[in-house]
């Protein structure tokens, strides 16, 4: 698999190609299943459902990775919260008390995600063997933040206040959140999968010591208890909107490649690519604008990346608005390039 190669350190041009919610509104195939589901979390928990829009955009541009369909607040809904999605609105939960924290219920925390192990196993039988299977959790921070809040904010100020005020409290929360997410992690690998990325889409809202603390520490007590079963297995970190933090997040967490946001520049690429494998990172929005937009963009990340080891992917997930076509040239033009 070439997506393995790089993840082991290999070099391989043009390299490998997936994309964040590459199985999403964007696909009208992916709609007409939605609405076969009923409500989101009803198409995360249908193995079934889950598998095929899993495989949809496998079929349509033949990525080189597909990444498991689910969403990082089943977590907290297998700890017994109570989450929903709302149409046109997102995510809602009802916030987390700080009195709450110490009585999360983890009686069925298995039980509850079983359908999204059956939908690994299920992958894994039906994925082409060239294809790698990703699966995923979001980091702690991040899934905080929706725990805390009840839903997304701009700049996740509930919880970051919530932290400030809070400490042995957040700490605890996330020392939680990290323990379930790696049997989480450990469960999909059991099932199949082939690597895991962690997602923390919030690490970049954090200050210094928030970083280090919030995002970074739980992280790594992640990995290591990945490794403990899974020394070899992969792990794909993410933390969008790191900026000068991501080199101590590759050092402290121990990833194995680092997710890079479209706002890394070059310079800091490069170096981060020196000491393992990147993936990334694609403006979103010149993708939504193709054309000339999109093709400089791909050309870039080809030359300046292209010579070491790199996943080629978004800086953040595709768009519902994406035009299909826009994939389809920017699948074309990677898979056509030469040195």
């Amino acid at each position: 698999m070439k997506l393995l190669d790089v993840l082991n350190g290999q070099t391989v041009f043009p390299p490998p190609v997936w994309m964040m919610r590459q199985a999403g509104r964007y696909l009208p195939e992916y709609r007409q299943t939605r609405q076969k589901a009923g409500g989101f979390l009803d198409l995360c928990y249908n193995p079934d459902l889950a598998v095929e829009v899993t495989l949809q955009p496998i079929r349509r541009f033949g990525f080189d990775a597909a990444i498991l369909f689910s969403d990082i607040l089943v977590v907290p809904h297998a700890l017994g919260r109570d989450v929903r999605f709302e149409e046109g609105v997102g995510p809602r939960l009802t916030p987390l008390k700080q009195d709450e924290v110490d009585s999360l219920d983890a009686s069925r925390f298995h039980e509850r995600l079983a359908p999204v192990y059956e939908t690994v196993r299920l992958l894994r039988s039906e994925l082409p063997a060239q294809t790698a299977l990703i699966g995923f959790c979001g980091a702690p921070w991040t899934v905080a933040t929706y725990m805390i809040a009840g839903r997304g904010t701009p700049d996740q100020a509930p919880a970051r206040l919530f932290g400030h005020s809070f400490p042995d409290v957040l700490q605890r929360l996330l020392d939680t959140l990290a323990d379930y997410s790696s049997e989480y992690l450990i469960r999909q690998i059991e099932a199949g999968a082939d690597a895991v990325q962690i997602f923390d889409s919030w690490a970049g809202v954090l200050d210094e010591a928030s970083f280090h603390n919030w995002c970074t520490r739980p992280v790594a007590r992640i990995v290591q208890k990945v490794r403990e079963r899974f020394p070899q297995v992969p792990i794909i970190g993410f933390p969008r909107g790191a900026g000068a933090y991501y080199a101590n997040y590759r050092t402290e967490t121990g990833v194995t490649a680092l997710g890079l946001d479209w706002t890394v520049s070059w310079l800091q690429a490069r170096e981060l690519q020196a000491k393992g494998p990147v993936q990334g990172n694609l403006d979103p929005m010149r993708l939504l604008a193709g054309g000339k937009a999109l093709s400089e963009g791909v050309e870039a990340i080809l030359e300046q990346l292209g010579g070491g080891p790199l996943i080629f992917n978004l800086g953040h997930g595709i768009t519902p608005e994406t035009p299909i076509t826009h994939v389809e040239a920017m699948v074309r033009q990677i898979r056509e390039s030469k040195r």
